[in-house]
């Protein structure tokens, strides 16, 4: 059996692949195996030509599709439907509650679960928030610093070779003003 109707009814149902190498079985006649290249090609873009033992099966897709985010890789990752099965469950534990610890107005000591719901909703909006840890607080304002540095050390040496100049023109200055003044005695 052959893969290559098989990898041909994948490519045109829209399997991933970007010049994706995958060897079939020898062929009968001969103890060599084939490759086959599976290419996404877009827009106007020529398919590559097959070599030797090799067959290129090619996908034509348009131009706008080229640099976007694959098909299986779209969507809301917030759906509903995209949140995990353990998730959906226990947020269903707490449906129907009543009683004790359920913060419910039916029942007696219905009242006494609020702080907790409200504890656990603040807990996970605080996590749902706060992506940012302060470890990366840390490296993005040392980043901030030292994109600085090189400036202001220039601005600095720049600073301190302008004094040591007039300081030294100075000296100089004096050193000119006490070889032409005349002797006192």
């Amino acid at each position: 059996m052959r893969k290559t109707p098989m990898i041909a009814a994948l490519l045109l149902m829209g399997a991933p692949a970007l010049a994706q190498q995958d060897s079939a079985p020898p062929a009968a006649s001969t103890g060599e195996s084939e490759k086959v290249n599976l290419v996404i090609v877009y827009g106007d873009d020529a398919c590559p030509q097959s070599q030797g033992n090799e067959i290129v099966v090619c996908a034509r897709k348009g131009e706008d599709e080229r640099y976007r985010i694959p098909e299986p890789l779209r969507g809301d990752p917030n759906k509903p439907s995209n949140q995990a099965w353990g998730e959906r469950v226990r947020s269903m534990e707490y449906v129907g509650r009543s009683g004790t610890e359920s913060c419910s107005p039916s029942g007696s000591g219905g009242a006494t679960g609020c702080f907790a719901q409200l504890a656990r909703l603040a807990k996970a909006e605080r996590q749902a928030a706060d992506n940012a840890s302060w470890k990366d607080l840390v490296a993005a304002e040392r980043a901030k610093r030292l994109s600085t540095i090189d400036a202001d050390s220039e601005a600095i040496e720049a600073r301190v070779k302008a004094e040591e100049a007039a300081a030294a023109k100075a000296d100089e200055a004096a050193a000119q003003q006490d070889d032409t003044s005349p002797p006192q005695q």
